[in-house]
């Protein structure tokens, strides 16, 4: 069936007001002032709205109750239809700090789920493997008995899951971090850095071995304050200060406006440019789901969180533990906070997550033979209606899906 999507069609460096998009065989066909359809196509009319690409998000841990960390297909299915509702078409299930058995479960389904083609929730790009090789020190929300070094016996295994490993997060500082990097980079596995506190030499290192990611900037990292209570003079810089430097680096921001203030957000921006930084949700299972206690990984040895306030917090209050929104709102808040064009904000939860990801060939934006993953928006960015490959996702085959598991 053809499909037309009319209003103002968001493309990655502009808006065309009172455009379209052709769809044919779940690819987009056509995109411009006008597109021929004929009289058979399914018009698709957002009004005042917008046409905009689904939404790509790198660094998910779940949603309405689940995570992906609880290991089941109900869970999966759960968190996938949660970040759908919130306009996000493709994403990468990340892990936690976890035993091994739950990592290699984990991944595993994830396996499973990559292969999936029925567009009852966001698709699935892969893993994102996220612990538990980090510095205890910067374990932030995560739980910390697991945490370890990588060694062969163990990230060997996780590696026979290259083929559905989107990217592996590591600090660098850590014995046998560039033995693993190395062993990532010789699969085509992607590796970041995060929950460390590197040095910049270190980081320098880093992305000699292949590292080209940088986990949520400014959370859980080092800088030259807090470097210094281990080298008084001369100050030195860390993970921090190498993001920012180093232009082979990449990097993400939380933008649900209880992370980052404005003018950090503002800076990251500046520095890294909107093909370089990307928006992430970073969100657990307490988005969509009333204030309460929750908890940040598997349901066996998870960490306890607080959500309250908007936000997700440790249960001392003392910090933060997490986002608790969806990628739509990360849009709106980021425009809210910066002034970014609307263009450039989309394209920082779109096209640059799926090009970190490798797979800017696919998804991203809405250019003629990509997939057609399709969100149609109102004025003030509420999402309206969600499409992945040219299928609409409702809530109603959502639950026929589960009602058939």
């Amino acid at each position: 069936m053809t499909v037309i999507f009319r209003g103002n069609v968001i493309l990655p460096d502009r808006a065309l007001s009172d455009a379209a998009v052709r769809v044919e065989g779940g690819r987009i066909a056509e995109v411009g002032p006008v597109v021929a359809g004929g009289a058979a196509a399914n018009v698709i009319d957002a009004d005042d709205g917008y046409i905009a690409p689904g939404f790509v998000d790198l660094h998910v841990h779940g949603g309405s109750g689940a995570d992906f960390m609880d290991g089941t297909d109900a869970a999966f299915e759960t968190a996938l239809a949660c970040h759908a509702r919130h306009g996000t078409t493709s994403l990468a299930a990340t892990t936690t700090v976890a035993r091994h058995d739950q990592i290699m479960t984990v991944l595993a389904t994830t396996r499973r789920f990559r292969q999936r083609t029925d567009a009852s929730g966001s698709r699935v790009l892969g893993a994102h493997f996220y612990g538990p090789y980090f510095r205890y020190e910067a374990k932030g929300a995560h739980p910390g008995a697991a945490i370890r070094p990588p060694v062969p016996e163990e990230y060997l295994q996780y590696l026979e899951y290259a083929d559905s490993l989107v990217t592996c997060t590591v600090a660098p500082e850590l014995p046998g971090a560039k033995e693993f990097a190395l062993a990532c980079k010789e699969r085509g596995v992607r590796t970041n850095v995060g929950h460390s506190w590197a040095t910049f030499d270190q980081m320098a290192q880093a992305v000699e071995w292949g590292v080209r990611h940088i986990d949520h900037l400014f959370c859980a990292m080092s800088d030259k304050t807090r470097l210094r209570q281990f080298q008084m003079y001369p100050m030195q810089g860390g993970v921090l200060e190498a993001t920012l430097f180093f232009d082979e680096l990449t990097t993400e921001v939380i933008a649900d406006g209880k992370h980052l203030s404005h003018d950090l957000l503002k800076l990251a921006l500046k520095i890294k440019g909107p093909d370089r930084l990307a928006l992430v949700t970073d969100c657990s299972r307490a988005l969509d789901m009333p204030d309460g206690e929750y908890l940040i990984g598997p349901l066996d040895g998870g960490e306890p969180i607080i959500s309250r306030d908007g936000v997700g917090m440790m249960p001392d209050g003392k910090a933060l533990g997490s986002s608790i929104r969806g990628m739509d709102h990360m849009v709106r808040t980021f425009m809210e906070l910066t002034g970014r064009p609307l263009a450039e904000v989309v394209r920082m939860a779109s096209l640059t997550p799926a090009r970190i990801a490798g797979w800017e060939r696919e998804i991203g934006s809405l250019e003629v033979g990509k997939r057609a993953d399709i969100l149609v928006l109102s004025r003030d960015l509420e999402v309206r209606r969600v499409f992945r490959d040219g299928v609409e996702i409702t809530e109603r085959e959502i639950m026929e899906r589960q009602s058939r598991r």
